[in-house]
């Protein structure tokens, strides 16, 4: 089994990135160019989907397991949990305001660019509490026997667009997200 503090920061990382990728998105449709409208649907897709659906449920379990072990924790793990409802419902929010203005129906540029915020603050706030706070914790306390119970609240589920199997459906962001990373990585050896 891999380690799942090692997974669950992975994926913190790999939705970070994709949030930086919906951010240079959402700047376009700001200064008044056509953003990539299937890039950010297929995103908000993979987001919705396997955030929301995969690893959010599973970190509801460590929740759970968690605050058995320290009380103490309650307060922190009830605002990630109602931040989990609120990403789901301002994720569908923002898809429906991407799926308006690629049709070229949205009433209002601003109704997508505050949906696109808010998607953005909460997502990112959201990973960065669990990274301090929760995460460090649960390294602390939950045995192997709390994360064989984590495991077994969502079905095994191999990441969709990070996993070794790539979804069609994903392929064109994955050749993205790998391209920009070696541009990246050659920036950084000049």
């Amino acid at each position: 089994m891999a380690n799942p503090l090692a997974v669950w920061h992975a994926d913190h990382i790999n939705f970070a990135g994709l949030l930086d990728i919906l951010e240079e998105q959402v700047i376009a449709f700001h200064r008044g160019e056509r953003p990539n409208y299937n890039l950010m649907g297929t995103i908000l897709y993979y987001l919705r989907n396997f955030g929301d659906r995969v690893h959010h449920p599973r970190e509801d379990g460590a929740y759970a397991r968690l605050v058995e072990r320290d009380p103490g924790m309650n307060i922190v793990v009830s605002r990630l949990l109602q931040e989990h409802r609120v990403i789901a419902t301002v994720g569908e929010e923002l898809l429906n305001r991407l799926n308006e203005a690629e049709r070229d129906v949205i009433t209002s540029r601003a109704a997508l660019e505050a949906a696109a915020a808010m998607y953005l603050v909460y997502y990112r706030n959201h990973l960065s509490a669990e990274e301090r706070h929760v995460i460090p914790r649960a390294a602390q306390l939950l045995t192997q026997e709390d994360w064989a119970a984590v495991a077994a609240t969502v079905p095994a589920s191999s990441d969709p667009l990070f996993g070794d199997n790539v979804q069609e459906r994903f392929a064109t962001l994955r050749q993205q997200i790998e391209a920009e990373a070696r541009v990246s990585r050659q920036g950084s050896i000049h």
